[in-house]
């Protein structure tokens, strides 16, 4: 019998902490890695609020000194993260932490990167460009959403190009990922919302992905069923502690199948999106969802089946072709019951820069893993139906 060379691998962060007051660990994680003098990246909203200075003074009590630095903007660029790598060696600092959502935690790995390797974090854009480890990195998160506290996914815009740059590289998984869901409560509906559609978006690409496993699959059909039937109660009431509970465990479900199987367009094209005009990554897939997984289907309509019993669909009696269906409906109608807009016009998005944002979003790193190879057209044609 002759077998074809194809290797998974499998990546996730070496200590992952969750559950009520997760949190109260970073301090005794940060000792156990010999962090001396940390670097506590977050964004303004949260060093505002206080909950920056409250994961400080957690992290002192264990002996250790911290300086924050509330650069990490909602789309991280790679001024933010070069400014932090100033900072991070200007103070002398030997170890990260990052508090918040996916900008917090994008940004400290762009600065771990940069600071570990030197040059421009624009020289790491693609798969496993570093050779030095990454500086050590705890994430703390604060979000049901992007699980960039666990991937070795970096997204980080160039303000030069405005492209949003997709560093992928093992190097870039954070030593220790904390999700503790009293940091997620009482967050605004509409974060709420965009983050939960973000992480079904990584859990929907990754099982359809033509690098899903058996592994993968288990981990995203669990958190497409978590999220169908918790993201809606979490948008609802922000104090439900039990959907913001099952919420995290999704979101992370959902970083350990994409982490492993990679993503498709729906990324490759949002990617886009925020580059351009800065916005929302969640509410890009949410909208792109929809209409990428539509033009997909054919290549495994029984995966779409799949995603819609996941759903919570009724699919007994029909063909695999009426449930994969149903799984379309199923996505629009869950982004519809929380409030995402129902398209890209509605964001600001104009037609004339689609072919530009298409020839890019072919060259993103998550298009290599699409069910189904699209053409630049056929790229242009989902952006103008998302419109």
């Amino acid at each position: 019998m002759s077998v074809v060379h194809q290797v998974f691998g499998y990546f996730m962060p070496t200590v992952n902490l969750m559950g009520a007051g997760a949190a109260q660990k970073v301090g005794e994680q940060a000792k156990l890695l010999g962090g001396k003098k940390v670097l506590l990246v977050t964004d303004a909203y949260l060093n505002q609020i206080g909950m920056a200075k409250e994961i400080s003074d957690i992290i002192e009590k264990e002996g250790i000194k911290v300086v924050i630095y509330p650069g990490a903007e909602p789309n991280p660029t790679d001024k933010n993260v070069h400014d932090g790598v100033d900072l991070f060696k200007k103070e002398g600092c030997d170890l990260i932490v990052s508090l918040g959502g996916g900008s917090s935690h994008d940004c400290a790995k762009g600065i771990g990167i940069v600071a570990a390797n030197g040059g421009n974090i624009r020289d790491y854009e693609g798969v496993d460009k570093s050779t030095k480890p990454m500086i050590p990195l705890i994430a703390v998160n604060t979000t049901a959403g992007t699980a960039s506290e666990m991937t070795r996914f970096c997204i980080i815009t160039d303000t030069d190009r405005h492209v949003k740059m997709a560093i992928v590289d093992w190097r870039c998984t954070p030593n220790v990922a904390i999700n503790d869901p009293l940091l997620m409560m009482k967050k605004p509906p509409a974060l709420t919302a965009a983050t939960g559609m973000d992480a079904l978006t990584h859990a929907v690409e990754a099982y359809v992905s033509t690098a899903a496993t058996p592994v993968t699959d288990s981990a995203a059909l669990m958190a497409i069923k978590l999220i169908s039937q918790y993201l809606r109660r979490a948008v609802a009431n922000g104090d439900d502690f039990e959907a913001r509970d099952k919420m995290a465990y999704a979101e992370f479900l959902a970083g350990m199948a994409f982490n492993n199987a990679s993503l498709g367009y729906v990324h490759a094209m949002a990617h886009q999106l925020g580059g351009f005009y800065n916005l929302p990554h969640g509410v890009c897939n949410a909208i792109l969802l929809p209409h990428v997984e539509r033009f997909n289907l054919i290549a495994n309509p029984q995966r779409f089946a799949d995603i819609a019993e996941a759903m919570g669909e009724n699919i007994v009696g029909l063909s695999v072709r009426a449930a994969a269906d149903k799984a379309l409906e199923a996505i629009v109608q869950l982004s519809q019951d929380i409030g995402i807009p129902r398209g890209l016009t509605e964001l600001g998005v104009k037609e004339e820069d689609i072919p530009v944002m298409a020839q890019n979003a072919m060259k993103d790193a998550c298009s290599l893993t699409n069910p189904r190879k699209a053409t630049l057209e056929d790229v242009i044609q989902i952006y103008k139906n998302a419109l």
